[in-house]
């Protein structure tokens, strides 16, 4: 591996907001690094007290939802997707198809960092499966497999 490889490129909120069609409070990847195209990407998510579900999740003591670093490993995925496959936002979208063996080992609270690393275990065409797992201060906090495909949107009619 080359030092250009080995270090991958780094991908801006910025171009998070152009390749992914989620946005607040749905939007759960803030920027990546380590982007490979078609093999690997970290996403990172920076958790805060503002989170709309922690009122909620619990209030005395404030936990993310498993399901929302999931997700959150998801969009990361879609992200890898998006910028492999060159997909343009207009008339298209990255949809989550399965998810196994998912498991949790760390909860996430406001003022963790999750960065998630997820590699590509399988293409072809526009389906990809993943591994992913989810770190906080360096300790595995999450892992799953999923997959996701591109779909084309039909325009609403009228």
């Amino acid at each position: 591996m080359t030092d250009e490889t080995a270090a991958g490129e780094a991908i801006g909120y910025a171009e998070v907001m152009r390749r992914l069609p989620h946005r607040y409070p749905f939007l759960l990847v803030d920027r990546a690094e380590d982007f490979v195209s078609g093999t690997s990407i970290t996403g990172i998510k920076n958790v805060t007290h503002n989170e709309p579900y922690f009122p909620g999740h619990f209030p005395i003591d404030p936990v993310m939802p498993g399901v929302m670093i999931v997700e959150a490993m998801a969009q990361t995925g879609a992200l890898m997707m998006s910028k492999t496959l060159d997909v343009a936002v207009e008339g298209k979208v990255i949809m989550f198809m399965s998810i196994d063996g998912v498991r949790f080992r760390k909860p996430a609270r406001p003022g963790d960092q999750l960065r998630m690393k997820v590699v590509v275990t399988r293409q072809r065409g526009d389906v990809f499966k993943f591994r992913g797992e989810t770190f906080i201060d360096g300790r595995l906090a999450a892992e799953a497999d999923f997959a996701a495909m591109v779909v084309t949107v039909e325009e609403p009619a009228g």
